[in-house]
């Protein structure tokens, strides 16, 4: 389609194509621009014709971004933040942010934290759509798999925005009967992670520090491992902000710990003057701030 011939780009045009970009989800992108399917795909056939190049590839799992369309989006990112910049400078006042923002995050942090942490923000910002997923293991924000991820520890990825956002510190948990115990000297009996997850941080050191000790259940993340020492079933290697927060638990008197691990929001470089994701970095790096005392040792 290179040699077709190039147009005038329509704005509303761009702005179509800058969500069907950000989502990869045709319904995604009119739930986030409010429109119909319809509409998506005669405006993205619009730019393709005013730019003469094939901007999107229709996958079974989404939409994929053609070489072209990468550069695109690129331009269209910056095009956005300019027209941004443009109407607050007209109304002397923030523009209301709208669209959908995909969130990743382990497990037990969306869980335990974060979801209530997010929910705050579609009430500051009526506007702003959350999408909440988690995985244990590492997602692609380069293969737009979500648009912020919260990792443990600091990532190695190639265009990313790394922003740190604090410490997170475990202990031993237990019911009051099972942490008497571990003070009266008799072995501990552990909860931990299941055959599936065996390959996480914890899981290793606790094996490592404990390699004889009993496991009497085996969950596949910390909320899990929570809700059975809460029952009795052991002690669990918990972070703090799950273990302070369920009444029933108490930090049982066993040494050593493993070191904290690093807390990260990650983001696109591209991606960095789209508004309606920075504010949700914003916010949670705010939230994270906010709570500390919850996370430290």
């Amino acid at each position: 389609m290179a040699d077709r011939k190039r147009t005038e780009v329509d704005w509303q045009d761009v702005r179509v194509f800058l969500a069907l970009g950000r989502y990869r989800s045709l319904s995604a992108a009119a739930r986030a621009l409010q429109v119909n399917h319809a509409t998506i795909a005669r405006r993205l056939q619009s730019l393709e014709h005013s730019m003469g190049e094939k901007l999107v590839e229709r996958r079974p799992d989404g939409y994929l971004l053609t070489p072209a369309g990468e550069v695109a989006l690129q331009a269209a990112t910056g095009m956005e933040a300019a027209a941004q910049a443009l109407t607050r400078a007209e109304q002397g006042q923030g523009e209301a942010l709208r669209g959908l923002v995909r969130v990743n995050a382990p497990p037990a942090l969306a869980h335990a934290f974060l979801a209530a942490q997010l929910a705050r923000v579609t009430m500051l910002h009526p506007g702003l759509d959350i999408d909440l997923a988690t995985d244990l293991h590492a997602i692609s924000l380069n293969r737009r798999q979500a648009d912020i991820a919260v990792r443990l520890g600091r990532p190695a990825d190639g265009d990313l925005i790394a922003r740190p956002a604090g410490r997170m510190a475990f202990g031993f948990y237990g019911t009051r009967q099972r942490c008497e115990e571990i003070g009266r000297g008799e072995p501990p009996v552990f909860i931990s992670f299941d055959e599936q997850h065996s390959d996480m941080p914890e899981s290793n050191w606790l094996v490592q520090q404990f390699p004889r000790a009993r496991f009497s259940l085996r969950a596949e993340n910390q909320v899990l491992q929570a809700t059975a020492a809460r029952a009795g079933a052991g002690i669990a290697l918990l972070p703090h902000y799950i273990g302070r927060q369920v009444p029933e638990l108490q930090p049982c008197a066993l040494a050593p710990l493993p070191p904290a691990r690093e807390i990260f929001v990650l983001t696109r470089g591209q991606d960095r003057h789209a508004g309606p994701i920075r504010a949700v970095v914003q916010h949670l790096l705010e939230v994270f701030r906010e709570n500390r005392a919850l996370f430290a040792a």
